[in-house]
């Protein structure tokens, strides 16, 4: 995914999992992904805002846009990584509904397949909630202190990040209803509970930005 055009992956969304070749099936995304790739994207957004809120009008400041910046150009690269990983584990969920089913055997070598593969399925969803609400709290801390002239980007990073949440606790909750592990569902369910602070401190971070605009 780090090496494909937005228009390749757009396809490979569009189109969903392909024929296996030679070298095995092509990891296909899905919602997970999508979640992901609007976390990356708030990461590249507030490393944007941060690098053009240095020099010696931000030098009181310089310590702590030099933080965001490393942990921004972080964050997109973690975001990147569940993208990706999200898309082996949609894959394999498919191939575990494909497998043949045992009607002789009350718990089917298919049905233990698919749930482990749900579990697989929701966990880098839920990791991009934490990438979320990581990516807030650097916009929350660059608002007061970043460049006036890109204040936009850093309500379009909190926007981004909100989007990445909400998107990833719908993809969660598709994959729980199927998930036995009580363990697994109690871990998920935890993760998916912090989206609503998430949402609405991304509303406070857009409500200030739309405030210094209209001043």
């Amino acid at each position: 995914m780090r090496d494909e055009t937005i228009s390749d992956f757009l396809d490979r969304l569009a189109t969903g999992p392909r024929p296996a070749t030679g070298r095995g099936r092509v990891p296909a995304p899905g919602a997970g992904a999508s979640a992901a790739l609007h976390a990356a994207q708030a990461g590249a957004l507030l490393a944007l805002v941060a690098r053009y809120s240095t020099g010696e009008k931000y030098a009181a400041h310089q310590v702590m846009v030099d933080r965001i910046i490393r942990e921004a150009d972080a964050l997109r690269g973690r975001a990147l990584t569940l993208a990706e990983q999200d898309g082996a584990a949609f894959t394999a969920l498919a191939d575990a509904h494909r497998l043949p089913e045992d009607p002789e055997q009350a718990t089917t070598v298919r049905s233990a397949a698919i749930a482990r593969a749900l579990v697989g399925a929701a966990r880098p969803s839920a990791e991009v909630i934490a990438v979320a609400l990581d990516a807030l709290e650097l916009a929350e801390a660059l608002l007061p202190i970043g460049n006036p002239s890109v204040i936009t980007d850093v309500a379009a990073a909190a926007e981004a990040a909100r989007a990445a949440a909400t998107t990833a606790r719908v993809n969660v909750e598709a994959n729980l209803t199927g998930i036995r592990d009580e363990r697994a569902r109690g871990a998920l369910l935890a993760d998916t509970a912090r989206v609503d602070e998430i949402s609405a401190r991304a509303e406070q971070v857009t409500a200030a930005v739309r405030a210094e605009l209209a001043k």
